[in-house]
């Protein structure tokens, strides 16, 4: 009775001090600004203003994709989703460098604060998605019941991701600089700005490839799911089977690599951030 109780109020404090670093983010990161949370719809809403023009009024993408706006608009999103917990993530132990040398707290919680905060982004900004939806005459369809499963899929692996990266940015200041790196790469590699129909239709190998990549998977299936039935799926493009299941293995093997380098490495982190 006394161990379950201990438990419980361990996990208790983890909760308090979670809810106390979310709002304390979100605080410091509108603090001084006019427009304050605003800013959190309106940054998404620019980019695809620019994306629009650019890609889809001027280089004529996506032509051959129904609501095409709306589908570039929650690519954006679910993009920014991703970007912002494993960005955030990288050297949020290090911010909190002095709290963890002062308190005896449960270091997961920082990353988990950064990812809930994004959390709470992704929510406000699909608002914003869904009246694109109905201005632009998509249909809502009990489909949409499934788009929250592949949310959780980019979150988990964005989760474990920031986990991976904090643990290894408090030793190697580096792995900053590698990730913007990365991610430029990856952002081009998935297929946001432009439909994957443009890739699949020269090189379909290609295509197969890039959906192994968990987050641009889980992008093109809540496309279509929510958006239109003519959104290319790694399950729609490859007959065979176990290609399918790999996204998901990647996220099952990061976040258990994620489970053991943080465990491993954050009771040293007050010694070193």
């Amino acid at each position: 009775m006394y161990k379950s109780e201990k438990i419980k109020n361990r996990y208790r404090y983890s909760l308090i001090l979670l809810r106390q670093l979310v709002i304390t983010d979100f605080k410091l990161r509108y603090q001084g600004s006019a427009l304050g949370y605003v800013w959190s719809l309106l940054r998404p809403l620019f980019l695809f203003i620019i994306l629009y023009f650019v890609f889809v009024k001027f280089l004529r993408f996506g032509s051959d994709v129904p609501h095409f706006p709306v589908y570039l608009l929650a690519g954006i999103v679910l993009w920014n989703f991703f970007a912002e917990i494993t960005t955030t993530s990288i050297n949020a132990i290090v911010e909190r460098g002095a709290l963890i040398r002062k308190l005896n707290f449960p270091k997961y919680v920082i990353i988990m604060a950064t990812a809930v905060s994004a959390l709470i982004n992704l929510v406000l900004n699909s608002v914003v998605i869904m009246i694109f939806m109905a201005i632009n005459h998509v249909e809502f369809t009990w489909n949409l019941l499934w788009v929250p499963l592949y949310t959780v899929e980019i979150f988990v692996f964005a989760l474990s991701l920031g986990f991976i990266l904090s643990a290894l940015f408090v030793r190697l200041r580096d792995i900053g600089y590698i990730w913007e790196v990365a991610m430029q790469g990856l952002f081009y590699a998935t297929p946001i700005i432009y439909p994957l129909s443009m890739v699949s239709k020269e090189w379909p190998e290609v295509a197969k490839i890039l959906l192994l990549n968990p987050v641009a998977q889980a992008i093109q299936d809540i496309r279509y799911l929510a958006i239109t039935p003519e959104t290319q799926t790694l399950s729609g493009i490859t007959n065979h089977r176990g290609m399918v299941l790999v996204p998901i293995i990647l996220v099952v093997v990061t976040t258990l690599i994620a489970v053991v380098l943080f465990k491993k490495r954050s009771p040293l982190f007050a010694e070193e951030v």
